[in-house]
């Protein structure tokens, strides 16, 4: 589900053209692999629709993971937002990443990007891809045993506190289309994987994609189309592949 305002699809053309949040427990390397990567973000340019692009796996089932890594290259470069992007996942052999996905470090992550960003004009694109849970959220889980939530509410609150007004929000997780009612507006597209009343497919840990991820994200937005067609697209391959 989606819907389409124009502040945020001025970005779109421009990229065809070129509770609170729990805290999550973190290895002291994780901590410094984080902080590199966010202090190495890219200022906004001025004049220029920049997007800061958000890429989360906050479960730690493969799936997610590999999925999200793959995700922020393409979305990176879907969205001329190289040395903007940050992606929060386990790494896997040689994949790296700038960290591991939990409610902290999402909730980190989007405070540098509204630290950097012109909030006036640039978007925030945020990918996330769970597990979710009816009438409650998108599901953290690591590797521990650590689990929790972000929920609609806390996510529009931390979004609204930051003065991000400008988004693209794209959820993977069963469920994924509670979210909608707490935040759309008139500056925000969201799509979703799912209804609010209905599950997603696709997340076995051998996979390395979700059906929805592999349908938008590894097919549909990999090609030189408006957005838009790239939704419709992406959904016609869901509902074939299901």
């Amino acid at each position: 589900m989606h819907q389409r305002p124009s502040p945020v699809a001025a970005l779109i053309t421009a990229a065809l053209i070129l509770a609170p949040l729990a805290s999550a427990s973190a290895q002291p390397a994780d901590d410094q692999r984080l902080s590199h990567a966010l202090t190495s973000l890219q200022p906004q340019r001025t004049g220029t629709v920049d997007a800061y692009v958000v890429v989360i796996a906050l479960d730690s089932d493969p799936v997610f993971s590999r999925e999200a890594r793959e995700a922020g290259r393409v979305l990176a470069s879907r969205f001329d937002a190289a040395g903007r992007t940050i992606v929060l996942a386990n790494e896997e052999g040689a994949s790296k990443t700038d960290g591991r996905g939990s409610p902290q470090t999402l909730a980190t992550a989007l405070r540098r990007a509204a630290e950097l960003m012109d909030r006036n004009e640039d978007v925030l694109i945020l990918y996330s891809t769970s597990h979710g849970a009816p009438d409650a959220g998108l599901v953290y889980k690591n590797e521990q045993g650590a689990s929790g939530l972000v929920s609609p509410g806390q996510l529009a609150e931390k979004l609204r506190s930051l003065g991000i007004r400008n988004r693209l929000l794209i959820l993977q997780a069963c469920f994924a289309g509670q979210f909608i009612p707490a935040l759309k507006d008139a500056h925000t597209i969201i799509v979703t994987a799912a209804a609010s009343d209905r599950t997603s497919f696709g997340c076995q840990a051998g996979n390395d994609w979700t059906f929805f991820g592999d349908a938008l994200i590894n097919h549909a937005l990999r090609q030189p189309l408006p957005f838009d067609v790239q939704v419709r697209r992406a959904m016609a391959l869901i509902g074939a592949a299901e």
